[in-house]
């Protein structure tokens, strides 16, 4: 039976897959859990966008009241405003509904321990056993130890201070477009950027349920790159769903991913002598001119599997303080215990204002690799790094390349995808080696 907990938390079709007995049911065994030391133990509440958030967050809520807890509504939040609140008020823990950069109909329940960083796989498998307990035995409190309910969206603001106390510089005279995907971000990221001096151009702050992601934000980039032409912008920014990310455009429109986001600000961190170690934490997926950028700038990359949690691991182990993947999911953990997209895209901006050059210079430092990435639907993930057709595909790709790239196939940890990613100096040729490799996954088309 697969595992309840993936990635990141619990995430499918909301009303089909997560379903209000499913959020009732976690919220019943997170209260029972974290209830073992504290008679009420506190929970923080954060969503998203999407329709279905409101349906999730009752049912959570009550079946947190029903084992005799409090459920805090944060209301609409970025995931690492969920994160920094539940640690700062001392709450058991914070629990997210969203879906981050999937689509509208799908959404998620993820679980923050009281520091402010996820669960543990231990901790998450201890709570799929009492979700999943044939009958739950858990206490059903009645009378004054039932729980309750209060609302506190006003907290929103004491994220908003916090995150523009990270950066040190104001950013009087930049312009800047800001891209919300009608999601999590749309109320803070707009509010930090004006409050710190800048002009901010704002797109997609309007969510009605079901239009977050939907042609906009950090997946869909087109319209961001043209009203910063539009607009002679000095900067674009592009959020996802649940603002735990953050990609970019400079002023002529240009694309700048995660790599370069973490090269700029990992660049100004070794002029300010910030960066300890001189090192950077990136995942497998990185390019290939992130890594020879660094070096050539003195500095080293220290490489994880794919992942925030496994960038978070190496940055806690060797005390690091930067990290994260291409897709813009960065942490900077002086400040953050997890992603944060406002703060990333904060710093970025900050850099830019302290070069005094232009957005497109500071990009121009890496040199990027062509890198194809392609996804491939699949009934079942399971199995597939056994199957031989695969492995042959896989393998004559990796003779073709040889020194001169790199073929990385993966399963999605969010979604029933496999992902075939190739990097190299031809992108015809990669072309045709990632397209062979697509064809024999759907070919096989995976069995359960």
């Amino acid at each position: 039976m697969a595992r309840l907990f993936g990635t990141d938390g619990v995430r499918g079709l909301a009303n089909a897959e997560i379903t209000p007995e499913l959020a009732f049911k976690m919220g019943r065994a997170a209260t029972y859990y974290f209830g073992k030391k504290i008679k009420r133990p506190v929970f923080y509440i954060g969503r998203d966008t999407r329709i279905s958030g409101q349906m999730l967050e009752v049912s959570l809520a009550a079946g947190i009241c029903s084992a005799g807890g409090e459920a805090v509504l944060l209301g609409v939040m970025p995931t690492p405003a969920v994160a920094y609140l539940t640690r700062k008020h001392g709450a058991q823990a914070g629990v997210v509904l969203s879906a981050s950069h999937n689509p509208y109909p799908d959404n998620g329940i993820k679980f923050f321990a009281g520091t402010g960083y996820k669960l543990p796989d231990a901790v998450e498998d201890q709570l799929e056993q009492l979700i999943e307990a044939e009958p739950d035995t858990m206490p059903r409190p009645t009378a004054d130890g039932i729980g309750f309910i209060t609302t506190k969206h006003d907290l929103l603001d004491e994220y908003i201070e916090y995150v523009i106390g990270t950066v040190e510089c104001p950013l009087n005279g930049l312009k800047i477009v800001v891209d919300c995907a009608h999601g999590a971000a749309y109320e803070a990221a707009p509010a930090a950027l004006r409050k710190l001096g800048a002009t901010v151009i704002v797109l997609h702050d309007s969510p009605d349920g079901v239009n977050i992601n939907a042609g906009c934000g950090s997946t869909h980039l087109e319209q961001l790159q043209a009203v910063v032409a539009q607009h002679q912008a000095d900067l674009g920014l592009a959020h996802d769903g649940d603002a735990d990310r953050c990609l970019a455009v400079d002023e002529t429109g240009e694309i700048i991913d995660g790599d370069q986001i973490m090269l700029i600000c990992a660049l100004e961190m070794l002029r300010q002598n910030s960066l300890p170690e001189n090192t950077l934490v990136v995942t497998v997926m990185s390019n290939l001119g992130l890594h020879q950028a660094v070096k050539n700038a003195g500095a080293k990359v220290l490489v994880t599997p794919v992942g925030d949690r496994y960038v978070l691991e190496a940055m806690l182990k060797h005390n690091l303080v930067l990290g994260g993947e291409q897709s813009g999911h960065i942490i900077f953990s002086q400040h953050s215990t997890t992603g944060d997209g406002v703060i990333t895209a904060l710093k970025l901006a900050a850099a830019l204002k302290q070069s005094g050059k232009k957005m497109s210079d500071l990009a121009k430092v890496m040199t990027r690799f062509p890198q194809l990435l392609v996804n491939v639907r699949v009934e079942s993930k399971e199995g597939w790094d056994k199957n031989d057709h695969i492995a042959a595909a896989i393998k004559a790709g990796d003779d073709e390349l040889g020194d001169n790239g790199r073929i990385l196939v993966r399963a999605s940890g969010t979604e029933s995808l496999i992902r075939v990613m190739a990097e190299g100096p031809s992108l015809p040729d990669l072309e045709r080696i990632v397209g062979s490799i697509a064809d024999t996954i759907r070919q096989e088309q995976i069995k359960d």
